[in-house]
């Protein structure tokens, strides 16, 4: 079988490790707790992917839309199970979107085109996790 995407991950020490694509672009990745904390561990990687999924999405269509981005900033927050495999049930992205010609109904039907059919993260995470959205308009930080 052919794979049309490859990362290697490689164990650095204790609880750190690298991933690395083919053309060389790094990941750092730790399990260390707060207190030690340096990087995001896999399962936040797996939040930021699904959130930078969709964020690429809604920036690509509201350009196409001709709208006016300031800034966009989408939080992911998730809730895992408490027993092993500990996987995401519920896993809940808020787009916070500064435009000044963008209104929150469209803003609205963008993040659902992007989370509910054009984002592969969110379809890949979709068949466990409760996957839900929500959307506001916030004035440029």
């Amino acid at each position: 079988m052919k794979f049309d995407k490859t990362t290697v991950v490689t164990y650095k020490s204790e609880l750190e490790y690298q991933s690395v694509n083919p053309q060389g672009n790094t990941v750092e990745i730790d399990m260390y707790g707060p207190e030690q904390k340096q990087h995001q561990s896999p399962t936040e990687l797996l939040l930021s992917a699904t959130a930078a999924c969709s964020a690429v999405d809604v920036i690509q269509i509201l350009q196409k839309k001709r709208k006016t981005i300031e800034g966009l900033q989408v939080v992911a927050n998730g809730n895992r199970r408490t027993e092993n495999p500990k996987y995401f049930t519920d896993i809940l992205l808020t787009f916070k979107l500064s435009s000044p010609d963008t209104s929150l109904e469209e803003l609205e039907k963008v993040v659902a085109l992007s989370v509910d059919k054009y984002c592969s993260v969110a379809a890949t995470v979709r068949g466990v996790a409760n996957l839900r959205y929500q959307s506001e308009i916030v004035a440029k930080d």
